[in-house]
């Protein structure tokens, strides 16, 4: 709720004091205040329209969907809140000039229609700001009722001191009201910077950077005050991720020194190209110092593996989308040669690998032509179904059809897994048979034991979310401050372009006739000083 009512109360404030300065210039000129007032009616129901049409459009999304948009809303109230909290900043003392003389040159036309215009704008983008950023709030709210009770409370507030200021019985340092205003926005907008995030992650955005980082809840119980004023108002999860916690000191502590920076300590025109240079400096060598210095994590799986079976070890090289597959043991070396064609991305053991897989025709060299019941007793371990010694004694002749399936599983570079089985199809005829009885017989000529698949597994694992982790120190935080260096340099660039341009002096002013008593502008102008 405390939240929701400063952000109406100085957003209010704001389009209160721009329409009152309007309407006292209006009334010093004996201009019609109707326009103006037209202006501001329609542009308040066209804030409220898209409030209420965001929410619409949102409700009507599914659950992956409402939480991206909800992260955009997010995004696009955080630029609103900061462009706010900084023009503020720059035009506080010169509000009611600005505004005087834009009204000016706006009645210059020959209508108040223009004016009414200007007030329309100025509403309708205070309003926009404020129905967003309302909207934004109220879903990281826990309560919803709370919070739309505290923007009613605070545009009511800034209604009554907004009217209190046009007529001249009120009296507001304005300039120490939007400090202090904006100081709390700034950590307001901070904890709408962690919702972002977090709503970005539900809606599958961002995958990087959610290890969690501290246990707020001691900090901020569920029913008490604190965790009201931390979870409530200030957006910080009991459970703030590192990337949640990496965003919010990037924008605080920037908008912080903006918002607080003493008028005394700004550098001077002619100053300020060199300080962005030595900012965009800095912010270029922390990038590169990032991007050199952390490691890229990942693992090396060996090409070589132990296995049990016919061979002792096997070896892969892969080249491309083919692969070789070497094994020795017992005296003998087999080699099985994987054409891309055998290629496939699979899930093996939890993790992505590559798979090859080829079969090959044994023939049937070295088989017994003739098989007694003993005989396959001991192929079989037991008579197979369909045969009894009473009417099927034997021996039958037998035709057989070998065949070897081989199959190949690599990861992080190396032998994930590999297996080779043989299936024997034995056909028997004669013996008392009255038809051809067919079998088979399936043996495991080699394979890497489970145990060895499963550990070399999980460290790819491991080594992959490592490397998700780094990738937010390594690259994208490096690319985050370079695109601020850039910024910063450009600024600079203007900067001195503009000084180097010739410079023309301004006409005198000619002083104007004194608002009267209960203008706006005078309490203004006195309070902003």
């Amino acid at each position: 709720m405390l939240a929701t009512l400063v952000i109406g109360l100085r957003e209010g404030l704001e389009a209160t004091l721009i329409v009152g300065i309007i309407a006292a210039f209006l009334r010093r000129n004996r201009a019609p205040l109707a326009p103006m007032w037209t202006g501001v009616g329609i542009a308040v129901a066209l804030s409220i329209a898209v409030g209420f049409g965001l929410q619409a459009v949102e409700q009507a999304l599914p659950q992956a969907q409402q939480e991206g948009m909800e992260a955009v809303i997010g995004i696009v109230a955080v630029v609103f809140v900061t462009g706010m909290i900084v023009w503020m900043r720059t035009h506080a003392r010169h509000l009611t000039r600005e505004l005087e003389s834009s009204a000016a040159e706006a009645l210059g036309r020959g209508t108040a229609w223009a004016l009414a215009g200007m007030a329309f704008l100025a509403v309708l983008k205070e309003g926009f700001e404020t129905s967003v950023f309302l909207l934004a709030t109220f879903q990281a709210s826990s309560d919803t009722g709370l919070a739309a009770l505290g923007a009613v409370v605070g545009i009511a507030v800034a209604v009554a001191v907004g009217w209190g200021i046009y007529t001249g019985g009120v009296r507001l340092d304005l300039g120490r009201f939007f400090t202090g205003t904006g100081v709390f926005l700034v950590f307001v907008a901070a904890g709408l910077v962690l919702t972002v995030i977090r709503r970005a992650h539900e809606a599958g955005w961002i995958v990087i950077g959610q290890q969690p980082t501290l246990d707020l809840r001691w900090l901020a119980p569920n029913g008490s005050v604190q965790g009201a004023l931390v979870t409530g108002v200030l957006g910080i999860p009991p459970d703030p991720r590192v990337i949640e916690v990496l965003g919010w000191v990037l924008y605080v502590v920037p908008v912080l020194a903006i918002s607080l920076w003493p008028r005394a300590w700004r550098p001077t025109p002619a100053r300020v190209p060199a300080v962005r240079g030595g900012i965009a400096a800095t912010l270029a060598v922390a990038a590169a110092v990032l991007a050199i210095a952390v490691p890229t994590g990942g693992v090396r799986v060996p090409d070589a593996v132990a296995v049990t079976g016919d061979a002792t070890s096997a070896t892969a090289q892969v080249d491309g989308a083919s692969a070789v597959l070497t094994t020795t043991g017992h005296g003998r070396e087999a080699r099985v040669d994987f054409p891309a064609s055998t290629h496939r991305s699979v899930t093996r053991a939890g993790i992505a690998a590559d798979r090859w897989r080829a079969t090959r025709d044994d023939g049937t060299d070295g088989e017994p032509a003739s098989l007694t019941l003993d005989d396959l007793v001991g192929i079989f371990g037991r008579i197979p179904v369909g045969i009894s010694p009473s009417t099927n004694p034997g021996p039958f002749r037998a035709t057989w059809s070998v065949s070897t399936t081989t199959t190949l599983w690599t990861a992080g570079g190396g032998v994930l897994d590999a297996t080779s089985d043989q299936r024997s199809v034995l056909t028997l005829r004669g013996g008392g048979l009255p038809s051809a009885r067919t079998t088979s017989v399936d043996r495991t000529v080699f394979a890497v034991p489970d145990a060895r698949v499963q550990r070399t597994a999980a460290a790819v694992a491991a080594a992959e979310r490592r490397t998700v982790e780094l990738a937010l120190w390594k690259a994208w935080l490096p690319i985050a401050l370079g695109v601020a260096a850039a910024v910063q340099l450009a600024l600079a660039l203007r900067d001195r372009r503009r000084l180097a341009r010739p410079t023309q002096h301004d006409p005198v002013p000619v002083p104007a006739r004194g608002p009267p008593a209960g203008d706006p502008t005078r309490s203004t102008a006195h309070a902003v000083r």
